[in-house]
């Protein structure tokens, strides 16, 4: 091993990935894909990574999607390009596979936003609630769930529970409102959100929808309510991009992170999509934890099999229960 190979290893930690020159002549496509046939790898991505990434991976998706292909996969190693707790989710679900991710640093405001220990004496309070837990969030706060929810089913699944029965809804207090909202329900919700979804200006979507009087406003549900309110359409990631291929508009509004715009533009390269515009002159509604992902990083966290995702066991079990019931309740819906 080079020097600078193993200097560059005992400072992943910290780091967070491997900080290794590679040859610029290097095909990183080309040898992404030998990798995955040496080492029966499956590179999982999410729809918000970079479009390099996306265009390389076997399977791209949302994090009900990627959770799915995650608990069925048959292959040794699994390569997740998205964040840390879409990570830990595949490792929760496969202890047996090694499971690596392009940068650790990969984190999540929204999961960043709910501490497992404060958690812990927040659900104390609340003892006849059972705890529904959005899947953005770490292992820790899944072990303290009694079901894990994804904006695709978290609906059918705070449905499933009976009127009378108290819930507490984390970490996102704005997907929270809205389940809220369509179901008649009234959960405690923990006050966390997604630092992305928190930053579109309602002043500036309104006046690009008059710029653009056709267009269609789509928004997630993370995405506060005055948002939601004027949204024409309101969905996961996979139902946004759904409802663009069958919709008869030809402009779109989209209000969630811009990563989505490369397979909207694939899919449908008639139409136009417009990234919804943040507060201010920044790339906000770029997440920043998504976009620490790189080609050259993916490549070398397969090549070198680390940073690797590792849990104890213990939690890793507790935080495992809640999962399955959301992927038998969400089999049983059809999703």
């Amino acid at each position: 091993m080079k020097p600078e190979t193993a200097a560059a290893l005992k400072q992943i930690d910290k780091r967070g990935f491997l900080d290794i020159d590679l040859d610029p002549t290097l095909d990183l496509f080309a040898a992404i894909e030998r990798l995955k046939k040496e080492k029966n790898a499956v590179l999982l991505a999410h729809y918000y990574q970079e479009p390099d990434i996306q265009d390389v991976a076997d399977y791209i998706g949302d994090s009900l999607g990627l959770a799915q292909q995650a608990e069925k996969t048959n292959a040794d190693m699994i390569v997740f390009a998205g964040v840390h707790f879409m990570a830990e989710t595949a490792k929760i679900l496969n202890p047996s596979k090694k499971v690596v991710i392009p940068d650790l640093k990969a984190g999540c405001s929204l999961s960043d936003s709910c501490p497992p220990a404060l958690f812990s004496k927040f659900k104390e309070k609340h003892p006849d609630h059972v705890v529904v837990s959005y899947i953005n969030c770490s292992a820790g706060i899944k072990a303290l769930s009694d079901v894990i929810v994804t904006s695709s089913n978290a609906r059918i699944i705070v449905e499933s529970f009976p009127k009378d029965q108290p819930i507490i809804f984390a970490p996102d207090k704005n997907l929270g409102a809205y389940i809220n909202k369509v179901t008649g329900r009234n959960m405690l919700l923990w006050d966390g959100a997604c630092m992305v979804h928190e930053i579109f200006s309602l002043e500036k979507i309104t006046k690009l929808k008059i710029r653009h009087p056709e267009a269609k406003l789509i928004a997630h549900p993370e995405c506060e309510e005055p948002i939601l309110k004027i949204a024409d359409y309101i969905g996961s990631t996979t139902g946004l991009l759904k409802y663009t291929k069958t919709d008869a508009a030809k402009e779109y509004i989209v209000a969630t992170e811009t990563g989505i715009l490369h397979q909207m533009m694939k899919s449908s390269p008639e139409k136009t999509f417009i990234p919804a515009p943040p507060n201010n002159n920044c790339a906000c509604n770029d997440c920043p934890h998504m976009k620490l992902n790189t080609l050259e990083k993916l490549y070398l966290c397969m090549e070198y099999e680390v940073p690797e995702i590792n849990m104890e066991e213990e939690l890793r079990l507790a935080a495992k229960k809640p999962i399955d019931r959301m992927l038998e309740i969400s089999a049983k819906a059809g999703l």
